[in-house]
């Protein structure tokens, strides 16, 4: 029976064509917004067909607030964005999808919604306070200590203090043309009044006039009027010392949801679960899984709800359970929980890994005593680390702070061994923990920490003795050791219901606040302010771990294989801070550090003398142009720059904007110094308008050029790697051509599909690889193995969801300079082969000169296991036969003929 709305045999053919009832194959990653509908995702179904993947992988679709360019701003979680084309566009797409054998994947977002008047369940909370249906949906504190904001939501969206804006006239009454109702109207939307808060009687047109804040009289009835309803506003400002509901990190334009209770869980998923249950949607994809205060137990609840859901899917979309997986940034060394039920994670580790192995250990040492000689500070990154931290602490999380510590401090009051713990002595101790603290969060739960928290939790306990040199049997020793025993979750025999809720609680908050806090620290601070090697700065990464050795990078792949085979692998996402081929190009200078930074140096110093921009922050924007130069452009387009390089340095600049302030150190978003971002902004002008500054712009363009042959090198070797290891290969939508992209909103800008449709015709259409240089510029290259890739997983899909992945090793000269790993199931062989930290030797292959680069490899082979040598071996890319020598060996030089780079199959009947 065809679900309501429906018509019939909608999905009568999808299994005959394709429509894999299993995890994805391949995933595709669309970022949809107005510009980019689902009638628009519907339109280029046969391009992701054609290029191989099984699903597309939508970002969320839930209606969003209006004009929203990402849907994270969730304003209705019952109701397919129209913006976006309504739940008919869904619907259209999915036939589509259906008809060429693909699937669909959502991003849902459990954790937060607008704080926008527009999100009807706030708009109802700010009308009626506690005695709203949905004040208990949103994580609210109606008790602070703050008498002003008792009973009441702080709403900081005033551009400045509240009684300036009064005078102002920025807030003044108004009545709704369409419903009639009474607003206020206010700098970011209009707010409701509170029916009772109004005098009757009165007509409509009169009240205006008694509330005019024009008058003084009326600025002092508004005033009045505004103090009895259920929110207080306020400066933006106030929101990190006032704020008392939970926002999504610290943007006080999304509040934070309960979606552990039952009810508000049921609402959140409601239409995403209906989807999946009537075959619209194959998977999810979870978006911020640590904002939630019991992720195990929410990812239960939802493993239950669709496994229900799964036992009404049509029988063409029938499929054993649904695909999950987690937006997760792990530490080193840290794995997902394994309680919790998911495929894996959606990628930032595996981005991470892929990236570390292209960077040469040797030159971490050389590279970080230039960044201290441009920056003066010698601190290692984990102290810097630390200090963001107290900074996000004192400035950007007070009052998440705060509350914690008053949690605390009425756990401790409830004790006679405890109670003299005082508020500030528990604010020191606290704090130096929450510096000190080496992962996202605890997931304390289920009767207490697992090990690998306890672990965690030991680590953070040393570091943070260290920072307030608590040496033990001190007074401070005493209290961290109390703090961890109040925060590990575990069941406290005797403990009454209040003792147990406050600990709850004040786990809850723990637990909520460490998340937040290791983001805007490292991802949104140090990130923007440690630069050795901006390659290795990105969302998932951690500032002191350079490289990965192959043997390390194994292990990790080993681990995923059997914990999470089928977790997504990515090398670019819509968070990524440089595109996965501009950071591949700024790898290969780990190969040569020292002429880099004579290089750097002898820019830096050519730039315009004064004391702004810093001599490192004038080395991050070398770095970023060298990496983010187009591959396509040559020296000349520096020289000379048009029209096309304005433009291009534009994008650079907004990068660099962004840049400085989330870095904090000359300027910042709450505290901009437009002295010091215009004397930044003024290096991109001198390189665009001087003429000196056009010739060292030009130098920088002739060096990119040089460098970029060398960087598609390691671009396609971590292509490579993305689309044959174990797991799921995810593309990020229009990184199959090079992806020289900045930080967002630069990464999301609009794909020219028509490009790549017609070059992705060429490639299926032709044998051979296109190699002249042309090609590897324009980036068909890259296209084209990623279609050719995707291909052999699609004929051989058992084997790459399957098979085992075990390392192959080298023998000869080269032989430490190459990966190569043998995938085998049930007589199905693939042979995985790339280069490793030898790019510049190997540029050749992108010169069009691949004789020369395959001269490299003389003399070096590969040794195959007996089981694999004596089959007959073909090149999945161009087709070509491989034989392995008598002795079982396979030489470099023949499989690495014409790429980088290499797929080798060999099936056996």
């Amino acid at each position: 029976m065809s679900p309501p709305g429906r018509p019939k045999g909608e999905y009568r053919n999808a299994r005959q064509e394709g429509h894999r009832a299993g995890p994805p194959r391949a995933t595709a990653r669309l970022q949809l917004h107005a510009g980019f509908t689902l009638d628009d995702a519907r339109d280029r179904v046969d391009y992701y067909a054609d290029l191989g993947v099984s699903h597309l992988y939508l970002s969320p679709i839930t209606r969003a607030r209006p004009g929203s360019t990402h849907g994270y701003d969730v304003i209705d979680h019952a109701a397919v964005n129209p913006e976006l084309g309504g739940e008919p566009a869904l619907r259209r797409l999915a036939q589509a999808a259906r008809r060429r054998g693909l699937g669909l994947i959502a991003d849902i977002v459990p954790n937060h919604m607008a704080a926008h008047p527009a999100n009807p369940w706030w708009r109802d909370v700010l009308a009626l306070g506690e005695a709203s249906a949905y004040s208990r949906h949103f994580d609210i504190d109606w008790q602070t200590p703050d008498p002003a904001l008792r009973g009441k939501v702080l709403l900081p969206v005033l551009a400045g203090p509240y009684g300036d804006c009064l005078a102002r006239g920025d807030l003044r009454l108004r009545r709704d043309p369409d419903s009639g109702e009474l607003e206020l109207e206010a700098p970011g939307g209009r707010y409701p009044v509170a029916p009772p808060s109004i005098p009757r009687g009165i007509d409509p047109r009169a009240l205006a006039r008694l509330y005019d804040p024009g008058e003084e009289s009326g600025r002092e009835r508004l005033h009045r009027l505004l103090e009895r309803q259920h929110y207080r506003l306020a400066w933006w400002r106030t929101a990190p010392d006032q704020i008392n509901w939970r926002r999504f990190f610290e943007i006080s334009e999304l509040v934070g949801v309960r979606v552990e209770d039952e009810a508000v869980f049921d609402a959140v998923h409601a239409l995403i679960l209906r989807l999946y249950a009537e075959g619209i949607l194959d998977g999810l994809r979870i978006d911020h899984i640590d904002g939630l205060a019991a992720p195990g137990a929410y990812l239960r609840r939802l493993n239950q709800r669709l496994a229900q859901a799964c036992a009404g899917r049509p029988p063409a979309c029938a499929q054993p359970r649904a695909y999950l997986v987690v937006e997760k940034i792990l530490a080193p060394g840290e794995a997902p929980d394994p309680r919790w039920q998911i495929d894996g994670t959606t990628g930032y580790d595996f981005m991470d890994q892929a990236g570390a192995l292209l960077h040469a250990p040797a030159a971490e040492a050389p590279l970080r005593a230039f960044w201290q000689a441009l920056t003066g500070d010698m601190r290692p990154p984990r102290e810097q680390l630390e200090a963001a931290r107290r900074r996000m602490l004192a400035r950007h999380f007070p009052s998440e702070r705060l509350a914690l510590v008053r949690s605390l401090e009425r756990i401790a009051r409830l004790d006679g061994h405890t109670r003299d713990w005082s508020a500030n002595a528990i604010d020191r101790a606290l704090s130096a923990m929450l510096a000190a603290f080496p992962v996202y969060r605890t997931y304390a739960e289920d009767g207490g920490r697992g090990e690998a928290d306890r672990q965690v939790c030991r680590e953070a306990l040393r570091r943070a003795a260290v920072l307030l040199d608590a040496r033990p049997g001190t007074a401070d020793a005493a209290l961290l050791a109390q703090l961890d025993r109040w925060l590990d979750g575990s069941e406290v025999p005797g403990l009454d219901a209040p003792a147990r809720a406050e600990r709850d609680q004040a786990l809850r908050r723990f637990q909520q606040l460490t998340p937040p806090l290791a983001a805007k620290s490292l991802e949104d601070t140090l990130l923007y302010r440690y630069g050795p090697l901006l390659s290795r700065n990105e969302v998932g990464a951690s500032a002191d771990a350079f490289a990965l050795a192959p043997a390390a990078f194994r292990a990790l792949v080993d681990a995923r294989a059997r914990a999470h085979p089928h977790a997504m692998l990515a090398t670019a996402t819509h968070d990524h801070k440089r595109g996965e081929d501009a950071r591949a190009r700024l790898a290969v200078l780990s190969e040569m550090p020292q002429r880099w930074r004579d290089t750097a140096q002898r820019w830096i110093q050519a730039l315009p003398a004064g004391e702004a921009p810093t001599l490192a922050d004038r080395y991050l924007l070398v770095q970023t142009l060298v990496g983010a130069w187009p591959a396509d452009w040559d020296a000349s387009r520096g020289a000379q720059p048009g029209d096309e390089a304005a433009h291009w340095l534009e994008r650079v600049a907004q990068w660099q904007l962004k840049a400085l302030r989330e870095a904090k150190l000359h300027t910042s978003w709450t505290d901009p110094d437009p002295v010091y971002e215009d004397a930044a902004r003024g290096a991109l002008g001198f390189l665009l308008a001087d003429p000196r500054g056009r010739e060292l712009l030009g130098e920088i363009a002739g060096f990119a050029f040089e460098l970029a042959p060398a960087g598609l090198v390691n671009s396609l070797t971590q292509t490579l790697l993305r689309n044959t290891l174990p797991g799921v290969p995810d593309l990020y939508q229009g990184t199959e051509l090079w992806d020289f992209s900045l930080v967002d909103p630069d990464n999301r800008r609009p794909v020219d599909y028509a490009r790549r449709e017609s070059l992705l015709a060429e490639a299926r259409g032709a044998a051979p690889i296109d190699l002249s240089e042309s090609a590897w510029r324009g980036g068909s290259v890259k296209l084209t193995l990623i279609q050719r890739l995707l291909a052999a997983r699609a004929r051989l899909p058992a084997l790459f969801a399957q098979g085992g992945c075990a390392a192959v090793p080298a023998e000869g000269p080269r032989a430490e300079q190459v990966l190569a790993w043998l995938r085998q199931h049930e007589g199905q062989n693939a042979l995985i082969v790339a280069p490793h930290l030898c790019a510049l030797r190997l540029d050749g292959y992108a010169r069009g000169r691949s004789a020369q680069a395959r001269g490299h490899w003389a003399d070096t082979a590969l040794r195959l296991p007996p089981a694999a040598a004596g089959g007959a071996w073909h090149d999945a890319l161009d087709g070509r036969r491989l034989r392995p020598l008598a002795d079982g060996r396979l030489p470099l030089a023949e499989i690495l003929r014409d790429m980088p780079v290499a797929l080798c199959l060999s099936v056996r009947n």
